[in-house]
């Protein structure tokens, strides 16, 4: 069995003006390190925009709220030139990755592809949700084999790019043979995997609405739904729910880690139950022995 989930990182929805503000701050906190004497710091200006921003969604406050949004990307823009002249050689390449990510997101628009949504996380990708209560995710997607007989997690992967569910099947399936040297022979997906039929000897059941399938395949499908649960326990139980950690590294952390100690959990749970059997047979076992023996007992008795 196989399922796409997305994983939320730890920022806040994004905005542009948002953006710009953290920009502003970012660049003040580098010259405050870097003893960078600005032109001009705009503290006073920046807070009065702030005030102007606030009043977006009334009838009169609209206008401002637009013209103040120019003009805090405006000067955004103005202090990070600033730095990228006055920082000294020495202390350029320290700031370099910062510069360059601020000048993307000044310079990148509404309908780009690959836009950056944090500043502290610009991995993050912006995925249609297609809810109406949430339109919109920001984060990563992963991707879980279960098998189908026992439940056991066999692979878990995350990936850094937007692709299509179908897409992510031979890397999905390449990580599984090289855990358990072995190539699946059947996998069962949902219609969202719509497009792959076969890859390197195993087939993909993707269920179609139209289709005469036996009732094997039907129930071998109906098992795929049992996925589910497990991607909740995951999310609930495991820290899957939202990532806390850094980077891409932590993304391919986060997966593992709770993967891994799910299964984990599942093998202590096997083990609990096994010595509750054994103590019950024990209890059984003494039990009777002690009926036997006093039946013997009343006999001779009587």
């Amino acid at each position: 069995m196989l399922i796409q989930k997305c994983r939320k990182k730890y920022i806040t929805y994004p905005t542009d003006d948002k953006l710009y503000k953290k920009i502003i701050k970012k660049c003040w906190k580098i010259a405050d390190a870097e003893s960078v004497d600005l032109r001009q710091s705009y503290i006073k200006v920046v807070k009065q925009l702030g005030n102007l921003q606030r009043f977006k969604g009334t009838k009169y406050g609209a206008k401002a709220a637009r013209k103040a949004n120019k003009k805090i990307k405006v000067i955004a823009g103005r202090l990070v030139r600033e730095l990228g002249r006055k920082l000294p050689l020495a202390s350029l390449g320290k700031y370099l990755a910062d510069l360059k990510i601020f000048q993307m997101v000044l310079s990148q628009k509404r309908g780009d592809s690959d836009k950056i949504y944090s500043l502290h996380e610009p991995d993050v990708k912006c995925y249609s949700k297609g809810k109406e209560h949430k339109k919109f995710e920001f984060c990563s997607k992963a991707s879980f084999l279960v098998d189908q007989s026992t439940g056991i997690i066999m692979g878990a992967i995350n990936f850094t790019q937007t692709l299509h569910d179908s897409k992510t099947i031979p890397e999905v399936l390449e990580q599984y043979e090289r855990l358990n040297g072995k190539q699946p022979k059947e996998v069962f997906v949902d219609r969202g995997y719509k497009g792959i039929r076969e890859y390197n000897g195993a087939t993909i059941h993707v269920p179609k609405p139209d289709e005469n399938i036996t009732k094997e395949k039907r129930k071998k499908h109906s098992k795929r739904a049992a996925i589910e649960p497990v991607i909740g326990h995951l999310k609930q139980d495991y820290r899957l729910c939202r990532n806390f950690l850094k980077g891409i590294l932590g993304n391919n952390m986060n997966v593992i880690l709770a993967a891994a100690a799910m299964n984990f959990k599942r093998r202590i749970n096997l083990w609990r139950t096994e010595e509750r059997r054994r103590w019950l047979l024990v209890y059984n076992l003494f039990i009777n022995a002690y009926w036997i023996f006093m039946t013997k007992i009343v006999k001779q008795t009587f």
